[in-house]
């Protein structure tokens, strides 16, 4: 094995001459075929944050968040033209199992597809995954039956359980002072995906009723009234897979030789990697600071889940159940500002915000907050017209930040825990465990909202009164899981 670095002038041979990397750094060994160490190589010797890795990645997280909310707006409508129902009021209960189907196959394979980043790289899984969500998608829009669109969203979680490994290559593309920004662009672009995917369900749902001049009633999008947003989504997705063929490795992967035996050939950075999280041979499932984490991550993704089916489906029912009465372009609308305002905060506040309380810290500062904007929308529901839009558009704003800070505070923490050669795997435990407690929010979401569309005239917590307060008491079982005994910290975080 030679290093690459053996020409680099070094600190001292020449007073008139400033060393190009750290001594440290040079008297390295790095492998020239390996990735990893070429990825390492560039992060010793360009300091600034990697934007066009950084942008591969948002496009990439942003495929994965579509085909799981994009559906939102429609769902209602989609299973009443399934005619499985004899009752509006069971509709809540068949969309429950047709969102969940994603999550339940998201879960089975998460981590199947960590352990296969972690023994043959992010990229070639990547690549995999999102050329298969592209036939998937497209077909889900093509979906005739009730058992059809469980089926296909089963199989579509499948092929997208790849966040974990998004990001563990979000962290492994950037220095150690810029994996708080990285981070941000994966969770703002999951986010997002969340958000932008019922806007594109809500406008593009049904073309040939809502845009005639454009589509025709004898056209494919009249028959297939829910197809033009699962298309729109596979064209994205289709050029997303295009962009992976740019990014760079960033898996170390060594030929097994004398030297690396005895500990040549790993970089300084990748050992004090190992010193901060898990090494090789330990169990995850025995690091209890991992494993906290994912856990309290977990109870918060549930409530997210719940509250993203909830939100289209209270949006859209009639007044007289509680709801604002909205047609799929309103919420389209309304999600539409979200996006945007969340995409800003993200990028350009989050980091900030981050860098002075901690990771911790503001994931239970926004959790507290969350409690209070959730608990004005039986308030909200009440207003109307300006009023109405004016408040709905803010609390759905700020929740979606508060949400979204959470979780990239607890994907910090997660990352702090665990060395690179486990980060996928340990990524793709928590997508699992976070996918399976998701299975619940969508079906619990439409029990839940189901139940409350019967029990309008109740004496305590009528209708959405009880949806708000259920989702209100599972943040707060989150907030109070992120204090001791229960959420353990590496000795490094904690000294931050």
């Amino acid at each position: 094995m030679k290093s690459v670095l053996q020409d680099l002038p070094k600190a001292g041979e020449n007073s008139n001459t400033e060393p190009l990397l750290p001594k440290s750094t040079i008297d390295v060994f790095y492998d020239k075929d390996c990735p990893g160490c070429r990825m390492d190589l560039r992060k010793e010797t360009c300091l600034g944050a990697p934007y066009k890795e950084l942008l591969y990645i948002w496009i990439i997280a942003l495929c994965v968040g579509l085909p799981i909310s994009s559906l939102y707006p429609y769902l209602y409508f989609l299973v009443k033209d399934f005619n499985v129902t004899k009752r509006d009021e069971d509709i809540g209960y068949y969309a429950g199992c047709v969102a969940s189907a994603y999550m339940l196959g998201r879960g089975l394979t998460s981590v199947l597809w960590g352990a296969v980043a972690d023994r043959y790289g992010r990229k070639p899984v990547i690549i995999f995954c999102c050329t298969t969500m592209v036939i998937l998608t497209t077909l889900f829009g093509l979906s005739t039956n009730f058992w059809m669109a469980v089926s296909i969203r089963l199989l579509l979680g499948a092929s997208s359980a790849i966040f974990g490994p998004i990001q563990a290559y979000a962290t492994e593309v950037c220095r150690e002072e810029h994996q708080t920004l990285a981070l941000s662009f994966t969770s703002s672009a999951w986010a997002i995906g969340m958000i932008i995917g019922p806007a594109m369900g809500g406008f593009l749902a049904e073309p040939a009723v809502k845009y005639p001049n454009i589509f025709s009633k004898d056209s494919l999008f009249a028959r297939l009234p829910y197809f033009l947003p699962c298309l729109c989504i596979s064209i994205w997705t289709a050029a997303a897979t295009i962009a992976c063929l740019w990014l760079p490795e960033t898996l170390h992967k060594h030929k097994e030789t004398n030297e690396e035996s005895h500990g040549t050939g790993v970089t300084e950075k990748r050992q004090e990697s190992d010193e901060i999280g898990s090494t090789k041979s330990e169990n995850l499932f025995k690091n209890w600071p991992l494993m906290s984490c994912i856990i309290v991550y977990c109870v918060f993704s549930l409530h997210n889940m719940a509250y993203s089916e909830i939100f289209s489906l209270w949006a859209v029912s009639p007044k007289k159940f509680g709801g604002l009465n909205y047609s799929t372009d309103n919420v389209g609308e309304v999600l539409s500002v979200t996006g945007a305002g969340l995409f800003l905060f993200q990028l350009a506040i989050f980091p900030k915000v981050e860098r002075i309380l901690g990771p911790l810290k503001v994931a239970r500062v926004c959790a507290v907050l969350s409690i209070v904007v959730l608990a004005s929308y039986p308030s909200i529901s009440k207003l109307s017209g300006t009023s109405l839009l004016l408040c709905i558009n803010i609390a759905s704003l700020l929740k979606s930040i508060l949400s979204t800070s959470i979780f990239t505070g607890f994907v910090i923490l997660q990352n702090s825990t665990i060395s690179q050669s486990q980060r996928g795997a340990a990524n793709g435990i928590a997508s699992t465990a976070m996918s399976l407690f998701k299975v619940f929010g969508p079906a619990g979401g439409g029990v839940l909202f189901s139940l409350a569309e019967k029990r309008m005239n109740a004496s305590f917590l009528p209708g959405t009164d009880l949806i708000f307060f259920i989702l209100n008491v599972n943040l707060v079982i989150g907030l109070v899981m992120t204090f001791k005994p229960f959420l353990v910290l590496p000795q490094r975080v904690r000294s931050e």
